[in-house]
């Protein structure tokens, strides 16, 4: 009889396209596991929003190992302590898993002699494409470019039919976890399906919407975004997959769909290039920004005015009342809400990727990291330090005033042309701008200016 085969769940929480199961099953019967880490070495725990998700996205794949004959091993601890201890105990011969690029796992991984990384993640691992000279792209259109010129990914494989499954120890309780909010449960307005069902039935409800993404992704008011983001980052369901899909649909419509998931490859190849990038601008002279002290009272005050949602700009202030509501904000207001944080309100942008980091299903290290970087500035391939988003101007040009209602519902009563703001102190509850655009924009150009000298 084969070696029993450990396979070690983390970001990759799906049967289909699933590199790493398919090496472990082909070459022993199957122990798969997942380890809850929040104690090893530089290793970031997750953040409440994204425990929510964990929890229903290991349930979920429980329910599919169960269908199969076998079930989810559920372990906690430190991941190579944890996986060793599994596999003397099981006489598992080696410990399968895909390849991830957060700057923790190296030396995890490390400690594991018996691991067998698989890839799977990307669409492309990091590091693959080269530059002209031999070097790693550190702007996104030659990145682009080179990927486009790869070609497309594999095709998906389909989850297996029949799995061999090792016996299986006794592990912990999901619920004993504690990964859902209890008091006060914050997640009751989440509206989302976790787990591998949940990310197909997402892909093909975008599908018919596909062919009007690139002119209409930007309306925060529309559906036209896919909301695969949770999906993809506990990898529920594969970048190949999604890629596939989107094309056999809409062929050449695709591409600007398609493009996005290359820009989640480059967040991943930046970060494997920048492993700190949630806490050290890619530019170092970005440390020198005169930022707003947020242990002062005032300071302090214009974050939580931020965090909740009561800035007194009606676009800001509806995005992240539903990124509180839902755990997930539209793509567009997370860049203006960014903006307004570390370019009207002088906040540190390492403030604002800690919230996301705690309140978003999607959070992500590379792609949150890289957002925060992008709007700032600071990093390798961002936005132009002077692009600073204006609340209003964005809101009035992407027509967010049904997005505002909703969100903002002590403005429901204005109409589309008033309802942008900003509003008189006192205005039907609403606050009055905590800070003034023009004054915001000019103070922050200057602080921009004096990192250059």
């Amino acid at each position: 009889m084969a070696a029993p085969q450990i396979l070690w769940f983390r970001q990759d929480l799906r049967l289909a396209d699933q590199a790493a199961l398919a090496a472990a099953a082909a070459a022993g019967p199957l122990i798969p596991v997942y380890v809850l880490d929040d104690e090893s070495a530089g290793l970031r725990p997750m953040g409440g929003a994204a425990r929510w998700w964990l929890h229903h996205s290991l349930a979920s794949l429980d329910a599919s190992l169960r269908a199969l004959g076998g079930q989810l091993l559920l372990l906690r601890g430190k991941s190579a302590e944890v996986l060793a201890r599994l596999a003397a105990q099981t006489g598992a011969s080696a410990v399968h898993a895909l390849r991830h690029t957060e700057p923790w796992w190296p030396a995890i991984e490390a400690m594991l002699p018996n691991l067998r990384l698989h890839e799977g993640t990307t669409l492309l691992p990091p590091g693959l494409l080269k530059t002209k000279t031999g070097g790693r792209f550190r702007v996104f259109t030659p990145y682009w470019r080179a990927h486009t010129a790869w070609g497309p990914p594999p095709r998906p494989r389909p989850a297996p039919a029949r799995i061999d499954f090792a016996a299986i120890p006794a592990g912990d309780r999901l619920e004993n976890w504690r990964l859902l909010p209890t008091n006060p449960d914050w997640a009751q307005g989440f509206d989302w399906t976790p787990g591998e069902a949940g990310a197909a039935a997402a892909l093909e409800a975008f599908l018919p919407r596909l062919a009007a993404y690139d002119v209409r992704r930007d309306f925060p008011s529309e559906a036209a975004t896919s909301c695969l983001s949770a999906h993809l980052h506990f990898g529920e369901i594969s970048a190949a997959a999604c890629w596939h899909a989107a094309v056999d649909a809409a062929d050449e419509a695709a591409t600007a769909w398609t493009r996005q998931l290359v820009w989640r490859d480059f967040a991943h190849e930046t970060l494997d290039q920048f492993p700190h990038s949630a806490t050290a601008p890619h530019r170092p002279e970005f440390d020198n920004m005169p930022w707003t002290d947020t242990d002062s009272a005032a300071g302090a005050a214009l974050l939580t005015a931020w965090q909740q949602g009561c800035t007194g700009y009606p676009l800001v202030d509806a995005g992240m009342r539903q990124l509180w509501a839902c755990g997930w904000m539209h793509n567009r207001v997370r860049m203006v809400t960014a903006s307004f944080l570390v370019k009207h309100l002088l906040i540190d942008w390492r403030e604002g990727e800690r919230w996301f980091w705690d309140t978003l299903v999607d959070a992500d290290a590379a792609n949150n990291a890289m957002g925060w970087q992008w709007v700032m500035g600071s990093g390798v391939d961002s936005a132009p330090y002077y692009r600073i988003f204006a609340p209003i101007g964005q809101s009035e040009k992407f027509e967010a005033a049904a997005y505002i209602r909703r969100w903002v519902p002590e403005l429901a009563g204005l109409r589309d042309h008033e309802i942008h703001g900003p509003f008189e102190r006192g205005y039907r509850g609403y606050p009055a701008p905590i800070v003034d655009h023009k004054w915001a924009r000019e103070r922050a150009l200057g602080a921009y200016q004096g990192l250059r000298g």
